[in-house]
């Protein structure tokens, strides 16, 4: 006698559900860490954009940063952890951080972020 086949059972496709459900919470808690982060990145470029045209120095790259993080309300990062570097022809601006986000009792999602901009003079 020939058997047919019957397609996932119930137990097959409550499993594929549960990673589907992990998969998309995953993705609802990572959403907001990405927005900020292209919060910081859009910062970062219009102090670079703002401060090639004039003569500029490190604590000027600095208030202008402060003014960016408070106006973005930008909080994985703060305004001062930002590395700033003289380098030959101008300055670098370096957002290296961390963030961190809870996603199921003590198991947390990480999420690295690296941007780098160079400030012409």
């Amino acid at each position: 006698m020939r058997r047919h086949q019957r397609g996932a059972t119930f137990l097959g496709m409550v499993v594929i559900i549960a990673i589907l459900g992990a998969a998309l919470y995953a993705g609802i808690r990572l959403v907001p860490v990405f927005l900020e982060y292209t919060k910081v990145a859009r910062a970062l470029e219009q102090v670079r954009d703002e401060s090639s045209a004039n003569d500029t120095s490190a604590q000027m790259i600095r208030n202008a940063l402060e003014r960016r993080w408070d106006v973005e309300d930008i909080e994985s990062i703060g305004w001062k952890e930002i590395a700033i570097r003289k380098v030959s022809n101008g300055y670098e601006v370096e957002a290296d951080y961390t963030a961190e986000r809870p996603f199921v009792a003590n198991v947390y999602l990480v999420a690295k972020f690296d941007k780098l901009v160079t400030i012409q003079q």
